[in-house]
């Protein structure tokens, strides 16, 4: 049997995977490269690894909802990457799906809380 521990990090990382993905369609309304993406993240308080990132940016472009392109100005080249129209058109649709379910979410969650002794 899991332990409470092996449980909620199960259910945490199944509240991340979405979220990851609208957090970097709502990040690359402008150009950001990979590592430049995770550090933006990171400041953020969203930890995530680049090897969860680089395939999602991988799939994202191939449903077109990214583009990329090449950087040869710094030292190391770099693949920049930016939301298409329709990244943005379903980031708009995620974003306010989101804002919705949240507040559903936290109504819910605020009515069923115990009474504080």
């Amino acid at each position: 049997m899991p332990t409470k521990e092996e449980l909620l990090s199960g259910f945490i990382q199944e509240l991340r995977r979405g979220t990851i993905l609208l957090l970097v369609l709502s990040k690359l309304q402008k150009p950001a490269y990979g590592y430049e993406l995770i550090a933006d993240l990171a400041r953020g308080g969203v930890r995530v690894e680049a090897n969860t990132l680089y395939p999602l940016l991988r799939r994202l472009e191939g449903q077109g909802l990214l583009s990329a392109s090449w950087s040869l100005d710094a030292a190391k080249p770099r693949k920049y990457y930016s939301a298409t129209p329709l990244g943005l058109e379903l980031l708009r649709d995620m974003k306010a799906h989101w804002q919705s379910t949240a507040l559903r979410l936290q109504t819910i969650l605020e009515e069923d809380l115990p009474n504080e002794p």
